[in-house]
């Protein structure tokens, strides 16, 4: 089975770009020549030299030794948190700049849930020096302060999008309606393997540099390309596409993709879009997407900001559909607990979307030595205030 997208972007029956036609043309353009930018001898020197020399790649591939212990594995953390900005964003943001600029654009919108895709924004946009407007829901504005002080601080406008459930699905539809009415001078950097074709692909490609690193680290540390299992978190999808993209054809290799139950995958307050999802339209591609029976979207709910989408992306929606990944959906509480456990049998403190990958391993039946690696996608600073709240909560109980 094909795995990768085909010539009209789809991945099996999913993807597509299906937008309104003021975009066309910024799409087309897009489409007709991304794969000739990102393949120029030019942007691979310099998106190579920015990711070695500013961003700080390779990340390091860590045995984390108790971690092991803990479950009898072999269990390696993808350190993207080690990355410049703190999460795998960047990788994206890097080479969707040098493609703006190639492209002739001034100017740079994008939308953010988490924050950590408008930190990377606002960073690569203050190193190149062109104007950046992020889109942020107006909840998450409040949940993820440090990174809105973040974003400002770097030269960013950080506008609220106060429609609907006010996070990440709505910060997206603000983002397009900007796009709509700047069609020439701006180019869109979405952050996530979503959107209309070929930001899927595009943003998988520029996030593949993880797993490329990964065959060739795993190697050296254990002299085999292949584990056994990849283990990522999947709001979108940018990290896990990323983290599995040079394994799509490894059929030995299991890759896990972890989705935020909320409070209870059939609690009504849930993002686990594999379970609850059908198959739909959101933001220009068809996918899997929680919605009812008149097809309007249901709300999503993860405590973790970067997870609160309600579809995933294509390349994620088939790969669970074709039955090549297996999806684990992780509850808000299940998240905490696994993050307190990385961070004091470790001394790392994940981000929440990243605990939710840390937790599944509890619901994996793991083999005693299996190689498992775990993208350890971002860091927890920006998510201190929910564990404080959750410290506190066991303090008190």
């Amino acid at each position: 089975m094909r795995y990768s997208v085909d010539q009209e972007g789809f991945y099996g029956v999913f993807g597509g770009a299906f937008v309104p036609e003021m975009l066309y043309p910024n799409v087309e353009e897009l489409q007709s020549e991304y794969l000739n930018i990102i393949n120029d001898v030019d942007f691979q020197e310099e998106y190579d030299d920015l990711l070695k020399n500013y961003v700080g790649r390779p990340t390091p591939l860590y045995l984390a030794k108790r971690l092991s212990e803990k479950y009898k594995a072999r269990i390696y953390l993808k350190r993207e948190d080690l990355c410049h900005t703190g999460a795998h964003k960047v990788n994206n943001t890097i080479g969707q700049i040098l493609i703006a600029q190639r492209l002739g654009k001034k100017r740079i919108i994008a939308e953010t849930g988490a924050g950590q895709h408008g930190v990377a924004t606002a960073t690569v946009c203050a190193l190149m020096g062109l104007e950046c407007i992020v889109y942020m829901g107006a909840v998450d504005i409040k949940r993820q302060a440090p990174n809105v002080a973040r974003m400002k601080m770097l030269g960013a406008e950080v506008r609220p999008a106060t429609s609907g459930s006010q996070t990440l699905k709505d910060a997206t539809n603000e983002a397009i309606r900007d796009w709509i009415g700047n069609p020439t001078d701006t180019h869109y950097i979405i952050g996530s393997v979503v959107g209309p074709h070929p930001y899927p692909d595009m943003v998988a490609r520029l996030q593949a540099i993880i797993s490329k690193e990964m065959r060739w680290q795993l190697h050296e540390a254990e002299g085999t390309e292949l584990p056994e299992r990849i283990v990522a978190c999947v709001g979108g999808g940018s990290n896990a596409a990323g983290a599995f993209y040079h394994y799509l054809n490894e059929d030995s290799v299991g890759l896990v993709s972890v989705e935020a139950a909320g409070l209870g995958i059939h609690s009504g307050e849930s993002a686990a879009t594999s379970v609850l999802g059908t198959k739909g339209i959101i933001h220009g591609s068809r996918t899997l997407l929680m919605q009812d029976e008149d097809g309007q979207i249901i709300e999503p709910y993860s405590i973790s900001a970067g997870l609160d989408y309600p579809g995933i992306g294509p390349m994620h929606a088939h790969l669970i559909d074709s039955g090549r990944a297996k999806a684990i959906s992780i509850t808000d509480k299940e998240a905490l607990e696994a993050a307190l456990m990385l961070s004091r049998i470790e001394g790392i403190i994940p981000a929440l979307e990243t605990a939710h990958a840390l937790a599944a391993l509890d619901k994996m039946s793991i083999k005693e030595n299996e190689l498992i690696i775990v993208n350890l996608s971002g860091r927890g600073d920006k998510d201190l205030a929910a564990y404080q709240t959750y410290l506190e909560g066991l303090n008190d109980g």
